[in-house]
């Protein structure tokens, strides 16, 4: 079994926040896969579904962002999940909007939603979909606490449903192959082609 988890916070008017993403690609992943209906329970919201035949339980805490791994904790221990087999899909600064990659292991990178997991699983061994938020422009007036609180703009909202797919995709993904394979095959970026050398550029070959 796998326990997934969004993170964000509970309240209406954080919904459409950055820092939200979480809660939005666990709501576009229950779409997916057709999981049943949230119900309140462990401090959150849980679902059951099936992620390409692998039973899957879909988690979102109610607890507020920095208190997240109180609701982990005790849904991983009642579905009796380990961490390794815990995703928790967040919002990542580190990452350009629109990117989506995936973490095995390491520290929370100052996520305070990711450092409370890893405080209540007592390990940080668990698998990452971080979905890029990008940091805030030399013009935002705040900080990054403010960023991460702010809606997203109507440009990316555009394209923030091809964000929350690819997230949903990516954890099926590791659902179908294993976190590992799945992480390498997604997180590969494909190099550019190099261009054709112009007939008259210098080092171009010349045949008479």
């Amino acid at each position: 079994m796998l326990l997934v988890v969004g993170l964000g916070n509970p309240e209406p008017k954080y919904a459409q926040n950055r820092h939200n993403v979480g809660f939005m690609a666990v709501d576009e992943l229950a779409s997916l896969t057709r999981a049943e209906a949230f119900r309140k329970k462990f401090s959150g919201e849980i679902a059951r579904t099936t992620l390409g035949g692998v039973d899957a339980v879909l988690l979102k805490p109610l607890t507020y962002m920095n208190l997240s791994g109180d609701a982990v904790q005790p849904c991983a221990a009642f579905f009796k999940v380990a961490p390794a087999a815990v995703i928790v899909v967040h919002d990542e600064l580190d990452l350009p909007f629109g990117e989506v990659r995936l973490k095995l292991g390491g520290g929370h990178a100052g996520h305070n939603g990711v450092r409370s997991v890893i405080a209540r699983l007592g390990t940080p061994e668990f698998g990452r979909v971080r979905v890029g938020i990008g940091r805030p422009p030399e013009s935002f007036k705040g900080d990054v606490a403010d960023w991460v609180l702010q809606d997203f703009s109507s440009a990316e909202r555009s394209d923030l449903p091809n964000s929350l797919r690819a997230a949903a995709q990516s954890v099926l993904d590791i659902a179908a192959r294993g976190f590992r394979a799945a992480m390498n095959a997604r997180n590969t970026r494909q190099k550019p082609k190099p261009e054709a050398t112009p007939p008259d550029a210098p080092g171009a070959s010349k045949r008479g």
